[in-house]
């Protein structure tokens, strides 16, 4: 199969082309018939797989054979929602360079919230073609009246598990309340819980099924590593790899803003250049970090799970979790971050002993057993065998459905004030 035998025109093949694509990816290869039929699309991939490339293509196609001529009014036509600021350009950049052949030039929005929202209304001015927007700062421009979506013709959620999820549920009810009854509906994600997966059809209209491999199958060029460590040994533990390994870049992943600040601070101690990489940064600042950590002028990137949706850095070595996540999709969705595109990565979680039921719950999640290392001069000074059932759950780090989050407590009191 190639990308012209699926019905793309001359001046998109060229964008394919130019952007060094050879042949469609599985995920490409089913969901790009399905949407230039006017299909709702459910499309379950592996990060990295090409899934924008695969809505992209088709409503580019689709857009250009619609836009009326000599309109000067732009109305929007695609609507894409993503959960991050650094999706949303990552999207807009590649959509836009998709664009760049066609005969009729399309004017593309990119909008997220952490920035002045003045320059994004003016841009609006005089309408866009297609939208990427976070949700919040989509309902703000709302608000404003700076853009209509009574012409939207496809909803496209990327990264549709996060967006249906209870953080973003009101947001996404108040938005789509105000997009046209008749749409084409096209959700992409890496994961999909039960539960999520029961909402998302429950929106669409008699779907493709997209569902390209299963979890053990996704990470077939990363190598999963868990070491046993004591908590206080694992800044020491983390600067013994980084040196050991000579990596030239690694994302770290932390639990919590404060814990990014300490550790990223910690490394600058120990001479390693070094950025924290959370939610107080201002956008334009995270945008330096990122351009930075891919020219390999910061080497180390300590992150909150903002960055596991939405960061794609090109032949990124290595992912450290120096805490485990809430969740076992966002593992996934932390992990995916190296081994992109068919290249090989290494992910590195370390293990407390308090955490090991919960990191069997990742393991029986993706089906999959990641053999227990401890290292010389870093052993742990027990191990989950010495603690009891309750010690082995306790409510520490980022662990979901132990200590409640500022945003659970919220939702819990919006609900009992219902």
């Amino acid at each position: 199969m190639t990308f012209a035998n699926l019905g793309l025109s001359p001046e998109l093949l060229l964008a394919v082309a130019a952007r060094q694509y050879t042949l469609p990816t599985a995920v490409q290869t089913e969901a790009i018939p399905a949407v230039l039929a006017g299909q709702d699309v459910m499309a379950l991939a592996q990060t990295g797989s090409g899934k924008t490339a695969a809505f992209a293509l088709p409503l580019l196609q689709r857009l250009q054979q619609d836009m009326e001529e000599g309109s000067k009014q732009r109305k929007v036509k695609v609507l894409v929602l993503v959960p991050t600021r650094e999706l949303s350009g990552q999207v807009g950049q590649t959509i836009e360079t998709l664009a760049e052949h066609l005969p009729k030039k399309l004017k593309v929005a990119v909008i997220y919230g952490g920035a002045s929202i003045n320059p994004q209304m003016m841009h609006l001015r005089g309408g866009a073609d297609v939208v990427i927007s976070t949700p919040g700062r989509l309902l703000d421009l709302l608000d404003n009246n700076a853009l209509s979506l009574q012409h939207v013709s496809t909803l496209v959620l990327d990264e549709a598990d996060r967006l249906l999820d209870l953080g973003f549920a009101d947001e996404i009810k108040r938005i789509l309340e105000q997009l046209p009854a008749q749409r084409q509906n096209l959700f992409f994600s890496a994961t999909f819980s039960p539960a999520v997966k029961k909402l998302a059809l429950a929106l669409l209209h008699e779907p493709k099924r997209i569902a390209i491999a299963d979890l053990t199958e996704n990470l077939p060029d990363i190598a999963q590593r868990a070491i046993a460590v004591d908590a206080d040994k694992r800044t020491r533990l983390l600067v013994h790899l980084i040196k050991e390994q000579q990596w030239e870049r690694v994302l770290v992943f932390v639990a919590t803003k404060y814990a990014s600040d300490t550790v990223s601070n910690k490394l600058k101690k120990a001479g390693i250049k070094t950025e924290a990489f959370n939610g107080d940064a201002s956008q334009g600042a995270r945008q330096h970090m990122l351009a930075d950590f891919k020219a390999n002028r910061i080497q180390v990137l300590v992150a909150t799970d903002l960055a596991a949706r939405g960061i794609d850095v090109a032949g990124l070595p290595a992912v450290v979790n120096y805490d485990l996540p809430r969740s076992a999709d966002d593992y996934i969705h932390r992990i995916g971050r190296t081994g992109r595109a068919g290249a090989s990565g290494c992910a590195i979680s370390f293990i407390l002993a308090e955490h090991e039921m919960h990191f069997r719950l990742i393991e029986k999640r993706q089906d999959k057993r990641v053999p227990r290392e401890t290292l010389a001069g870093f052993e742990p000074s027990q191990t989950s065998g010495d603690m009891t059932p309750e010690e082995t759950d306790a409510p520490t780090g980022g662990i979901k459905g132990k200590r409640k989050s500022k945003k659970d407590k919220l939702r819990e009191l919006a609900a009992q004030n219902k």
